[in-house]
């Protein structure tokens, strides 16, 4: 149900140091996200353009989705991912310019209904607790692509 207690819309906008081509060069290797990203616990392949994940915040519960691209497009430095299983919906990941100045912007957006049952058990009391556990995750793949960026990671498994 669109816009129900279950429902979650979130948009991240992450300032880099790095150039656009670069930044887009490491969000598309995702099987690699475990290596910057201290939240992504797991990337596992299950073919070229399907693989699974598990995440976990600050929170003690994790969430496995399997993840199928959806878009790739390094022209337009596009993108996204449909998932299901504990979240059913979308990812994207746009690669832009940065504003002023030099470097880029990486915009997160994901529209999502929270499917493990727990959690939907728990109902909109811990709702305020899931959005800060995201942003808190959200931040922590800021700083570890920021760090990455630093130390010269955008090139090919320099990871």
């Amino acid at each position: 149900m669109v816009g129900g207690r279950h429902h979650y819309r979130f948009r991240s906008c992450w300032g880099l140091i790095a150039g656009p081509d670069a930044v887009y060069a490491v969000l598309e290797r995702i099987e690699e996200y475990p290596l910057w990203w201290p939240q992504v616990r797991e990337v596992r392949e299950i073919d070229g353009r399907r693989g699974s994940m598990r995440f976990r915040s600050v929170l003690p519960y994790e969430l496995v989705v399997e993840a199928r691209e959806a878009r790739r497009d390094p022209a337009a430095r596009v993108l996204e991912i449909s998932m299901t299983g504990d979240l059913d919906g979308w990812a994207r990941w746009t690669v832009l310019p940065a504003v002023v100045g030099t470097g880029s912007r990486a915009v997160f957006e994901q529209e999502v209904e929270l499917r493990k049952p727990l959690l939907r058990r728990l109902g909109p009391g811990c709702r305020p607790f899931l959005i800060l556990n995201h942003a808190l995750m959200m931040r922590g793949g800021h700083r570890g692509l920021r760090s990455l960026l630093a130390r010269g990671g955008g090139a090919k498994n320099a990871v």
